[in-house]
């Protein structure tokens, strides 16, 4: 994976994107255990957050798939397939979309990730247009990685079913064996300006940190 210590001298660019062979997929197959409710359908400003996220989605992607139970989040009215394997956490999401896709790049995200935006969508999938590696993924300002709201090849997938059938359940872990390019903060400065853009939901009190409400 590229050292961060070689980050800082990528030219940010802001372009208009047309249609690019890259599919979206939405992870919402998690427990929510800690939040205490189903933060898929978390009603944010009218919406449940998975369809928040998705329209931020839709204008940088061929298309916006969910990966969860279709039963469950079928009624949110996007396409819907099953985790790899069933209650794998989202690994197994991960290489549910590597391997339903067609296309060749993929950008991936939870549906815990309220503050996402279309500016960090398309800033992703401009990456893959030169991208020469299995994916990319970018490092918050803490330095933590972001494997959940990355860019992945299909082809990737292989890899990340060995991962899943030795018994690996930690993303990162399973992203070992790929070449990742690594993208620091100053590199999509641009698009998260106040650096907020990776806030997530893991508790009911991270809604007041990401500045929004919403009720269970």
């Amino acid at each position: 994976m590229q050292s961060l210590l070689a980050l800082g001298s990528h030219r940010q660019r802001r372009v208009t994107i047309a249609t690019l062979p890259v599919r979206g997929y939405i992870l919402v197959g998690g427990k929510s255990s800690r939040f205490g409710s189903d933060k898929a359908l978390l009603d944010v400003d009218g919406e449940p957050l998975a369809l928040r996220i998705a329209a931020q989605m839709r204008p940088a992607v061929e298309s916006v798939t969910l990966v969860g139970n279709p039963v469950k989040y079928g009624k949110l009215g996007l396409p819907v397939i099953s985790d790899a394997v069933a209650d794998f956490g989202p690994l197994g999401g991960l290489l549910a979309a590597l391997e339903d896709s067609a296309d060749e790049w993929n950008l991936v995200t939870a549906c815990d990730m309220p503050l996402v935006t279309t500016d960090l969508f398309r800033f992703l999938v401009e990456q893959t247009a030169t991208c020469s590696d299995d994916g990319v993924l970018p490092y918050d300002r803490e330095g933590q990685p972001e494997p959940l709201c990355a860019a992945y090849r299909s082809s990737a997938a292989a890899k990340v079913r060995r991962a899943v059938e030795n018994g690996v359940h930690k993303v990162m872990r399973a992203l070992d064996g790929l070449n990742i390019s690594a993208l620091a903060p100053a590199d999509y400065a641009a698009v998260d300006p106040e650096g907020t853009v990776f806030t997530n939901l893991n508790r009911v009190q991270d809604l007041e940190r990401a500045g929004i409400g919403g009720a269970g």
